[in-house]
């Protein structure tokens, strides 16, 4: 494995369950509402992955967060669904009439929240969560108990207070870096010392306030936690907290300590959960970005198509959690890579064509001007000569309807293999009509896997710029663009673009 190697502390276990936070605390991100049916979906997403424990949400919050966790709670899925509670039996009543599997109970142990949100003295708290953490034992099988910023309570009485909640019934206590201001080696430190005195599973929840929200869950995991609180794509209060995909993939592949998580799966919960939430994910973003396994440098690029584990980790692949490699063109773009994407669909220029074709590339990527692969091919058609290939889709006519009281209708004639296809589609908008007109007449199942609109001018007549992706049935993916003042129009035009493409492969 080219010098690899798996690095697995002694107290860290060979099993780590995954408690996912997303529809709570991922939820408490600023802008995000989901729907109860948007919530219901996640759900179902996060347990056909291998999630242990969903925790559905707050229900004592209000009535609509108790039909929605009482909803998920029985949808009969095969991961735990908890309910969240204030250190309050009435809280609880309200979790347990929901029919959760687990109540999650929390109460502040740090001076700072102590003193300023719930006003009660160390001894108070004690007998608070005593009091409570018994109540919800008698009722429910499991329990968890949460110490409220407890990276920033003095660590002799958490240990107390961890101890008094383990004696009450707590079966899983967690330990939450509240706002973020642990660092790895003392987050290690806190858990072994942790793990030394309590005997049921350690939850770890981190906070990114810092950007350690996964370093420090992964150093928990060294001192001895047993379970990982997380959320898809990282959501969370202000800036989040440890991610899905970066937590379960640094485990597996790095640890080689196993969560149980379908990885393959990781990438389409993640698109999920963006869609729903209304977030563009950057494109750098680890493990799930669309960039994650993209290269556009010339000796980068050479590597990977030479041996993919010269520029990317080997440990964790593409492949492994639902992502494919792609080759971006650009003006840090090489030879080899240019030479292999024309290969790709039967383009052999000669090498005096190819240094013009990469020169071409660069002078035009220098300008500012993102490349599509439909741009290569036009710029190697320039220069090789040809017609480009036969179109498997040529458009005839298109109209698109829309209107105040109108649901967006697309309807399209158009000759798919020179056969007459005409057919009308419905959608959100007309933009997404006349994209689902487009597909539902191809010979083939194709995905759109990426659409972005760019405004290139300002005004009301600005010229918007399109950038579409498309996916086969085998997993290739092609991208082309399009510009108009109609931005219906070019997205049409930037869909047909790469559907042709995607075909001439």
């Amino acid at each position: 494995m080219w010098g690899i190697f798996f690095f697995t502390p002694s107290n860290a276990p060979k099993k780590i369950a995954v408690f996912d936070t997303t529809l709570r605390d991922g939820e408490q991100t600023p802008g995000i509402s989901f729907t109860l049916q948007q919530k219901q979906e996640i759900a179902r997403q996060l347990s056909e992955i291998g999630v242990r424990t969903i925790e559905a949400g707050f229900p004592a919050s209000s009535g609509a967060e108790e039909e929605t966790v009482r909803s998920i709670a029985e949808m009969g899925l095969s991961a735990d669904v908890c309910g969240l509670a204030r250190m309050l039996k009435s809280d609880v009543d309200v979790c347990i009439d929901c029919n959760v599997s687990m109540v999650h109970v929390f109460i502040p142990t740090s001076d700072v929240q102590r003193i300023h949100t719930i006003r009660k003295s160390r001894e108070e708290v004690l007998h608070a969560l005593e009091e409570v953490i018994a109540y919800t034992r008698d009722h429910m099988e499991k329990v968890m108990f949460s110490a409220m910023d407890a990276t920033r309570t003095d660590w002799d009485y958490l240990l107390q207070v961890y101890e008094a909640a383990v004696n009450a019934g707590a079966t899983v206590i967690n330990v939450p870096d509240t706002v973020g201001v642990m660092t790895p080696s003392a987050m290690r430190q806190l858990a072994s010392r942790i793990s030394d005195r309590i005997r049921v599973p350690i939850d770890v929840h981190c906070h990114n306030d810092f950007g350690l929200a996964v370093a420090n869950t992964l150093a928990a995991v060294e001192g001895g936690a047993s379970q990982v609180q997380v959320t898809v794509n990282g959501l969370g209060e202000r800036a989040g907290n440890a991610d899905l995909s970066q937590t379960v993939m640094s485990l597996e592949s790095i640890y080689g300590i196993s969560t149980g998580i379908t990885t393959q799966k990781l990438v389409e919960t993640s698109r999920l959960v963006s869609r729903y939430a209304g977030f563009t994910l950057p494109p750098t973003q680890p493990i799930v970005g669309d960039n994650a396994f993209s290269h556009e440098s010339g000796i980068h690029s050479h590597g990977v198509i030479a041996c993919s584990q010269t520029f990317e980790p080997g440990i964790m692949t593409p492949e492994m959690v639902g992502h494919r490699r792609r080759i971006k063109i650009g003006k840090h773009t090489g030879r080899h890579a240019v030479r292999q994407l024309l290969a790709d669909v039967h383009m052999h220029p000669t090498e005096a064509q190819l240094d013009e074709i990469v020169e071409k590339i660069k002078f035009i990527a220098g300008k500012g001007k993102k490349l599509t692969d439909a741009d290569l091919y036009e710029i190697a058609e320039s220069v090789i000569g040809g017609n480009g290939g036969k179109r498997v889709f040529k458009l005839q006519d298109i109209t698109v309807i829309t209107g105040n009281h109108t649901i967006p209708t697309a309807s399209i004639r158009a000759l798919v293999d020179d056969k007459e296809h005409i057919h009308s589609s419905v959608g959100s908008g007309p933009v997404d009509a006349a994209m689902k007109a487009i597909l539902a007449v191809l010979p083939a199942p194709i995905v759109l896997k990426e659409f972005r609109i760019e405004a290139i001018s300002g005004g009301s007549d600005a010229i918007g710029h399109v950038t579409i992706a498309v996916e086969d049935p085998s997993g290739r993916i092609f991208d082309a663009s399009a510009a108009g003042d109609d931005i219906v129009l070019a997205s049409v035009e930037a869909m047909l673009r790469a559907v042709n493409l995607l075909h001439r492969r």
